[in-house]
């Protein structure tokens, strides 16, 4: 029977939505036979594949010492398992309650793990992924410690009661067999003891129980008589008990920093009292009290001195002190400071045996941020160098960025560079946590995850094969000076904390150009060499982009409201300040003016391999109001442009020449061709119905004109009259300007003056440019744009009140795509350029003319103007990405990657000028007669609009009642979908160009502002946030990475033998004085314990078996195919091995008649007639 395939059904109801929801134009038929679409419901499944990073608020820790796994759990329930670099897990208890304790049943590939909500559960290990065999839920008692001695299925839990329960580990049921407080105490004390805060064996006789309890009093219990054979009693609450391997002595840590040395069987008094860190009074009383010691270990050694560790203990007057891990050895005492308090800590061994000799070797201290593995071995106690990727967190992650099949040669390189950055100092030793085995992984392209930091600082992480290892760090700090108080630059800093902080990761892994855009609206560009330089001085451009609003006084006062909103540049002036911009601090209303929020270095730079800085961009106050945050960013190797946005508007930066070409409002994109009709009042009134596809070019000559190319005829049209007043106002405009423009560079102005209708408008403004200063247009150092400033429509708000223009609802720069593709509907030739997405869905495109490589480039300046081009969607625009005819993703111009540093000679400049990727301009272009599609994707809907005819051939909305936060167009299976994540927490896949949708899961709600900022997707179906401050979530989309999981995850379990047992040596095995078993089954079994309170505890089975099941049958499709594949060729094989066999019957039968042949004619001769 064929099996019934629900996706494929999904699949034809979502083919059928998707072609009722697309609109295309009339007379139009969308080119389904051209694309064929790959991809299918079949292609897509979401899970999560691994967790990098420090476990998130830890809480208890335990470690195997024959599989070497370390287990951290913590306060959300989860546990993170490691073992060899490469090898660890991440599990997740369904109640979310912290865990209290963890507790190994050692090299048996289990673990107990001890929760808040007083449940007990029982997780498989011997699984790639863990699952809970068994739960135990005590409902009167609640749980505070738990012990579980070695080899034994007995687990002993103490309550906050005081009492002691027995469980059976293999059945995970309760013992009848219960130790109560007040039978352990007895007459030694007239009250509650407290609840139980230490449970431990004796190491010489397993039949003797030792029981702390919080207020000071122990109890030795013979667990054969049932009763208490030793009581001991100090007057400070107890911490931690440890014994001496022997079995004669135990240490107790106290709540006033003593350490009391008890002789079992001396309980009347401790045969020794330490107080390590208190100062001892000259009159020879008690030391002073200090703080508790939570923790003691005491080792043995056989050659040497024990050890006792412990943490905490130190004096109170030592304000400002980091919390310490104190180490005792013989006459030595050492105090190792660590960054963060100290949750946990444990001494690893060489033998898992309580009664032989430890011979400790290593300490693991778990901290609240960090892993630290101190080695015991070596003088002065140096720590291992942790293998794990546990800094993400070293400085808080703002932004992150994920990249998969990147060049093959980028992961060796940023390895090479961030080797030379490695710490000394660390133990030379081996890492000691190295249980479990690799995965097989059968992923093979290489994925980098980028991440940015609060202090300023990038790391690059080697993603592949679902690992994580950091490849190299970098500060963006470096470049700046670093102000030692406020008062050495008061009220220039935008944020309080962080100045360095980045937000916006550009990055080309093909041409290795970086760029990073920081909190203090900064941004660097960055250029990869493998060699150190110095630089003298750090080249800055500053930029005055800000918005102003203004009280301006429009000739049709009539027609036009008294206030109105402008958008000026870095070239703008008001009428109210004339100070010169370069040469003034503070505008003449007292403010600050012109001063950038953070002070470039002014010493030479030495920089290492690696990334160095090449240029940074600084955002200007301007008349006493900070600059604005950038929203968004890219770079182009190719075309040598750096472009970026916020709420201000849009500036452009060619850092080969190291100029400003643009500097735009938002508004001034538009110039009169603004689709919104932005009036002060209803201004929701008159604006356009979002979604429709708006173009500009029809229904009126003069807009059509005005989008032809700025280096065409039509650009002459400028009289005579303009072309001489416009010098006169060049010069006077390029008083406001930072950067002067240069004087060889003035005859090409003409060409960044648009077309003929924008000409006409000329007069009209040079004659208003005399009365209204404040009007200056927009001008570059290489080029100017003119726009209509004074059209009425740019007073706009988004605010819901009829009055309110506010910061707030300006329209900000969201979305930048560097690109080859058609730029007007009469094209006939791609061009470079620049698609521009804003807050309120509108998408603007800018030409660039670029000049010829080589010499030119470097002199040539880069023209840029407006195309008129604008499209319309619902919601801010996220992302945008261009298609060929055949349906396949037209990647950005890039440029290989080249050392910098290294003088070329003149034939290989000659080689690179004429390999250089880099498109020329429009008019020179190469003609395609092909059709591109754009892909657009806005926080509530997508389209895609075929070029250069700009029809909406589909269009899907993503959602009605969220909004999209990330949005990618991703490669998978050799075909290419979009991909969004919305806020209501939906994970989504879309075909291209049908948008039809191929997946759709509830996933993940947004619950912290931290998902939003790091949410990514990247090629081959993966993608990744930050699910807590310290750890990494990766997650897959793809079926085909679902399937072959199992196989790349690694075990933790490895069949390993447990070392033998202690010898005991002749004499104590005649006399007794070895190590005593106890037969707990006999003493805690029903048959003599009886059964126990059936409302005590409530057994839960898990669903480890079915987890274990489903974990078996990860890729069973796969499986079967390679089932199949090995049966034809067992079948081949077959075949050939009975071929094989009848020549082999053929040939005995022949050479069973020759040998009777021969034996009838011997057969009568007697030998010697042989």
């Amino acid at each position: 029977m064929k099996k019934f395939n629900i996706r494929k059904v999904l699949d034809g109801l979502t083919a059928a939505a998707a072609a009722s929801s697309s609109s295309s134009q009339p007379g139009q038929r969308p080119p389904d036979s051209d694309i064929v679409e790959t991809l299918c419901s079949d292609h897509f499944q979401l899970c999560k594949t691994v967790r990098h990073g420090f476990p998130y608020q830890p809480s208890a820790m335990a470690f195997d010492p024959v599989q070497k796994i370390l287990a951290i759990g913590t306060q959300s329930g989860s546990l993170r398992l490691f073992g060899r670099p490469g090898v660890e897990c991440y599990c997740q208890h369904d109640s979310g309650a912290g865990v209290i304790q963890l507790q190994f049943l050692v090299n048996e590939g289990a673990l107990v793990s001890a929760l808040a909500d007083d449940t007990l559960h029982l997780w498989n290990l011997r699984q790639k992924r863990p699952a809970i065999l068994h739960s135990l839920k005590f409902n009167k008692e609640r749980i505070t410690f738990c012990h579980l001695p070695f080899q034994s299925k007995w687990l002993y839990v103490g309550t906050e009661r005081g009492n002691v329960h027995i469980v059976n580990v293999e059945s995970f049921t309760l013992s009848g067999y219960v130790i109560m407080w007040n039978k352990a105490i007895e007459l030694s004390s007239k009250s509650h003891p407290g609840l139980i805060v230490h449970i431990s064996d004796n190491p010489m006789d397993e039949g003797k129980l030792l029981i702390g309890f919080e207020s000071g009093t122990l109890v030795l219990w013979d667990l054969k008589s049932k009763k208490g054979e030793y009581r001991y009693s100090y007057d400070e609450a107890i911490h931690s008990v440890a014994w001496h391997h022997e079995g004669k002595q135990f240490v107790c840590s106290h709540s006033d920093g003593s350490l009391t040395i008890w002789n079992v069987k001396s309980p009347i008094r401790p045969a020794q009292i330490i107080t390590p860190h208190g100062k001892l009074p000259k009159d020879g009383k008690k030391p002073e009290p200090c703080k508790p010691i939570l923790k003691v270990e005491y080792r043995t050694c056989k050659s040497g001195d024990p050890f006792i560790i412990f943490s905490g203990g130190l004096s109170y007057d030592t304000v400002g002190r980091r919390p310490c891990l104190t180490v005792m050895h013989g006459k030595s005492t050492a105090v190792l400071e660590m960054d963060y308090p100290i949750v946990d800590f444990l001494t690893l061994c060489e033998t898992p045996y309580p009664s032989d000799f430890q011979e400790p070797y290593a300490v693991v201290v778990l901290l609240e941020k960090d892993l630290v593995v101190v080695d015991l071995g070596q003088n002065g106690y140096p720590i291992f160098e942790n293998p794990y990727p546990l800094d993400i967190h070293e400085s808080p992650v703002t932004c992150c960025e994920y990249f998969a099949d990147c060049p093959v040669d980028l992961i060796p390189a940023l390895y090479s560079a961030g080797a030379k950055q490695k710490r000394q100092g660390y133990s030379k030793k081996e890492w000691p946590i190295n249980g479990g085995n690799w995965g097989l992984g059968t992923q093979s392209y290489p994925e980098i995850i980028i991440t940015g930091h609060a202090d300023g600082s990038l790391k690059f992480w080697d993603a592949s094969a679902i690992t994580l290892q950091v490849l190299y760090k970098m500060k963006t700090s470096k470049v700046f000076e670093k102000s030692r108080n406020k008062e050495e630059n008061p009220n220039t800093d935008i944020v309080d904390e962080d100045p360095y902080a980045i937000q916006i990761i550009s990055w080309c892994p093909e041409s290795r150009m970086l760029c990073v855009a920081g909190v203090s609206a900064h941004v660097i560009v960055y250029k990869f060499s493998k060699q150190e330089a110095t630089t003298e001085v750090i080249q800055m451009l500053e930029i005055r982009l800000h918005y102003e609003i203004n009280d301006l006084e429009s000739p049709d006062t009539d027609q036009v409201p008294s206030v109105g909103t402008s958008c000026q540049g870095s070239n703008s002036q008001t009428a109210n300040s004339q100070s010169h911009p370069s040469a003034s601090s503070t505008s003449s209303d007292g403010l600050r003016d012109n001063i950038p929020c953070l002070k470039i270095k002014s010493t030479p730079l030495k920089q290492g391999a690696g990334y160095q800085a090449e240029v940074v961009i600084q955002l200007v106050w301007v008349n006493g109001e900070p600059p604005q945050q950038i929203t968004s960013l890219a770079v182009n190797s190719s075309y040598g442009l750096l472009v970026f946005g916020n709420c201000n508007g849009i500036a452009m930066v060619d850092y080969i020449q190291k100029t400003v070409l643009l500097n735009l409002g938002t508004i001034e994109l538009y110039g009169s061709n603004d689709p919104y009709q932005r009036q002060p009042k209803s201004p929701r009134k008159t604006r356009q119905a979002s979604g429709g596809l708006c173009d500009i070019n029809e229904g009126s000559t003069a807009l059509d004109d005005r989008c032809k190319s700025p280096t065409s005829g039509s650009a002459s049209s400028c009289n005579s009259e303009d072309e001489q007043k416009l010098p006169n106002f060049i010069e006077k405009a390029k008083m406001s300007r930072k950067l002067s423009l240069p004087t060889e560079l003035k005859p090409d102005l003409e060409l960044g003056f648009g077309s003929k209708s924008r000409g006409q408008r000329l007069n009209h403004h040079l004659e208003e440019m005399k009365q209204l200063k404040n009007h200056v247009l927009s001008m570059t150092s290489r080029c100017i744009h003119f726009f209509n400033v004074r059209d009425n429509s740019f007073s706009r708000s988004r605010s819901s009140s009829v009055t309110s223009i506010d910061k707030e609802s300006r329209e900000a720069i969201t979305a930048l795509h560097f690109c080859e593709t058609y730029t007007r509907k009469s094209d006939t030739c791609t061009s470079p350029c620049l698609w521009v997405g804003t807050t309120l869905g509108t998408v603007l495109v800018i030409v660039l003319n670029l000049p010829p490589g080589g010499e030119q480039r470097l002199t040539q300046p880069v023209i840029v103007s407006p195309s008129g081009t604008i499209l319309r969607l619902k919601g801010g625009i996220l992302r945008m990405a261009f298609l060929d005819t055949t349906g396949s993703l037209l990647h950005p111009a890039h440029e290989p990657w080249k050392e910098p540093n290294v003088q070329e000679e003149k034939d290989d400049k000659d080689k690179c000028r004429k390999l250089r990727p880099v498109s020329v301009s429009p008019s020179s272009s190469q003609e395609i007669s092909e059709t591109q599609y754009a892909v657009i994707c806005s926080e509530k809907q997508a389209k895609v609009v075929s070029l250069p005819s700009q029809n909406c051939i589909y269009k899907h909305n993503i959602t009605e009642t969220s909004f999209v936060l990330r949005a990618d167009i991703v490669g998978l299976n050799g075909s290419i979908c979009l991909a969004c994540f919305c806020a209501n927490g939906h994970i989504m896949t879309f075909s291209l160009p049908s948008l039809r949708p191929l997946l759709d899961v509830n996933y993940l709600p947004l619950t912290d502002m931290r998902i939003a900022r790091t949410f990514c997707f990247t090629n081959n179906g993966q993608a990744l946030y930050l699910v807590s401050p310290t750890e990494i979530q990766r997650i897959t989309y793809s079926q085909g990475t679902c399937e072959n999981l199992q196989e790349m995850l690694g075990e933790l379990f490895t069949p390993v033998e447990t070392p033998d047992a202690p010898n005991r040596g002749f004499f104590k095995g005649l006399f007794g004085g070895g190590a005593q078993s106890l037969d707990r089954e006999e003493l805690f079994g029903e048959s003599a314990a009886g059964k126990p309170s059936r409302s005590l505890a409530q057994h839960i089975p898990g669903t480890g078996g079915i987890e274990g099941v489903k974990g078996a049958a990860t890729g069973v499709a796969g499986e079967l195919a390679r089932a199949r594949i090995a049966l034809d060729e067992r079948g081949q094989k077959l075949s050939e091995l009975e071929e094989r066999t009848a020549a082999m019957l053929y040939s005995a039968d022949n050479f069973s008649k020759h040998a009777h042949e021969m034996m009838l004619k011997y057969k009568d001769k007697k030998w010697y007639q042989f």
